[in-house]
């Protein structure tokens, strides 16, 4: 008998690019993290450049087998002001007002893909809210109180670094490694499931919740925020874990050139993941262009971008015309 777990089934899903770009600037970003300590310093002693930061959010829009519709947001980025923005340009700030997003899964406790909280729970403190249970004080500050973080920067001024006016006053699901029936997944849709993979990562920040949605007769699509983990132990889980036709597709960030500096290893994974089959790769933000560009010539799926991020007031200091993947303002069907 197969201990695969069985999720149901999705008629389709589609997955809107609200914001790939974490930071724009990489030799800026390195810079504030060197003079804050290094990638093993906590990133709430950091002074970060606030007009370096971005953020990585993206809106999956589930149509079930029954024809109905469900929203579940992904993320709420870094800076509030371009969360603001990104939100009012995709109407997402009406649709959280209008409770037409069932729920927020935070992928991890970066900075650029939480610390814009604010701009999500402006327009709704209630919404249900998926998050590794491995948050640090500073993380709980930030969400359930009235968190205003302030660091010495270099020439000794106080700066804020994060805040927020606006404490979340809905169901919070703290998401554990082994789920909370002890089958490693929490289950948000029919078809639609969660695991939370207990990794640690730079800055001192540990657990990355992972997204899997199971397309009808197509197969599996793993949805991540960074994919710390590694690409292919998400892929592995996914493969082991969960009842399926197959592999069909990834969305997000796979953490492998993040600063286009390329390791001997990602060879490897450009093997392993042609060998899986996959038909659609729609990634972006840590992925890095580097490996997208390579990978894409060795026949990977990787989905190219188009010109919408043009159209966006700020764009990545690495953006590219090659159209690597889907950039700012992009979206991709599964």
């Amino acid at each position: 008998m197969s201990d695969k777990q069985d999720i149901g089934a999705v008629a389709g899903l589609k997955i809107d690019v609200l914001t790939e770009t974490g930071w724009f600037d990489d030799a800026r970003f390195r810079a504030d993290m060197a003079v804050g300590g290094g990638p093993d310093q906590t990133q709430y002693r950091v002074a970060w450049d606030a007009e370096n930061a971005g953020g990585y959010a993206a809106l999956l829009t589930i149509t079930l087998l029954d024809g109905d519709q469900h929203k579940i947001l992904l993320d709420t980025g870094w800076n509030t002001g371009w969360m603001d923005y990104v939100f009012e340009r995709h109407g997402v700030d009406r649709m959280l007002e209008r409770g037409e997003i069932d729920c927020m899964v935070l992928s991890h406790w970066h900075l650029d893909h939480f610390w814009g909280i604010e701009s999500t729970l402006k327009h709704n403190p209630k919404i249900r809210l998926y998050a590794p249970t491995s948050w640090r004080p500073e993380d709980w500050m930030l969400l359930k109180e009235k968190g205003n973080i302030q660091v010495q920067d270099a020439g000794g001024r106080m700066v804020s670094i994060c805040r927020n006016d606006v404490p979340h006053e809905g169901e919070l699901i703290l998401t554990e490694e082994a789920g909370p029936d002890g089958s490693g997944l929490y289950r948000l849709l029919p078809g639609v499931a969660l695991h939370m993979f207990d990794a640690s990562m730079l800055l001192q920040v540990r657990g990355e919740n992972v997204i899997y949605v199971n397309v009808a007769d197509k197969g599996l699509v793993t949805v991540t925020g960074c994919g710390h983990p590694g690409i292919m132990n998400l892929l592995d889980f996914a493969r082991n874990r969960i009842a399926s036709p197959g592999l069909y597709g990834c969305y997000g960030g796979l953490h492998l050139s993040i600063f286009d500096t390329w390791k001997p290893e990602f060879d490897q994974i450009i093997e392993d993941v042609t060998r899986l089959g996959m038909e659609k790769m729609g990634c972006n933000h840590c992925t890095g262009w580097m490996w997208a560009e390579k990978a894409t010539t060795h026949g990977v799926p990787i989905i190219k971008g188009t010109d919408a991020y043009l159209s966006y007031p700020k764009h990545s200091a690495q953006a590219k015309g090659s159209h690597a993947f889907l950039g700012n303002g992009d979206s991709v069907t599964f």
